[in-house]
């Protein structure tokens, strides 16, 4: 290449890059001027439902940041790491939705049924960043370990359920957990 072609090439990269990072940063700043409206639309909410809203205002912000981080470097691990965040936040939004409305066994169980949707959610995220840097071995790791801390949740969920039981029935349904996920 002639000096005039390497530099409209080195122009032309840069005009993208710079173009890239005005794109990532009005994203971000999209993220902030929408998490601050819908902050704003939770004011009038009372109570849980308005924890559960905040909730859902600074997952929308995260999920939305994680993702313009991903594209911005547009690797297969930041995106993985995208789909963590989403994850967690959802993790989040679901534990406030188990909140102060719900009382006993039945917010304890639906703690560990939110529980058992973000370990899923985590492993698919393990076994997709695996899936990108690593090798099949790794890939092949990453899936017993999302399989096996998904079902040690389900379990726990499983056995959850049984403490609102009493007597033989709650015996029996935590004899059925055990021998469902083979404890």
């Amino acid at each position: 290449m002639d000096k005039v072609t390497v530099r409209a090439s080195s122009a032309l990269a840069q005009a993208l890059a710079a173009g890239a990072k005005a794109d990532y940063d009005a994203a971000l700043k999209q993220a902030d001027a929408d998490y601050k409206t819908a902050s704003n639309k939770c004011g009038d909410r009372k109570g849980n439902d308005k924890d559960v809203c905040k909730a859902e205002a600074k997952r929308d912000r995260d999920v939305t940041k994680a993702n313009a981080d991903a594209s911005r470097d547009g690797t297969a691990k930041a995106q993985a790491k995208a789909h963590k965040v989403k994850a967690d936040r959802d993790y989040d939004v679901a534990k406030e939705m188990c909140g102060d409305d719900r009382k006993g066994n039945d917010k304890d169980v639906c703690l560990k049924e939110a529980k058992v949707v973000h370990e899923k959610a985590l492993g698919a995220a393990r076994v997709e960043k695996a899936a990108s840097t690593g090798s099949s071995t790794d890939v092949a790791a990453a899936r017993r370990e999302a399989k096996k801390d998904t079902l040690d949740a389900k379990y726990r969920a499983d056995r959850e359920k049984c403490d609102a039981m009493s007597g033989d029935a709650k015996d029996k349904c935590t004899a059925d957990a055990k021998a469902k996920y083979g404890k």
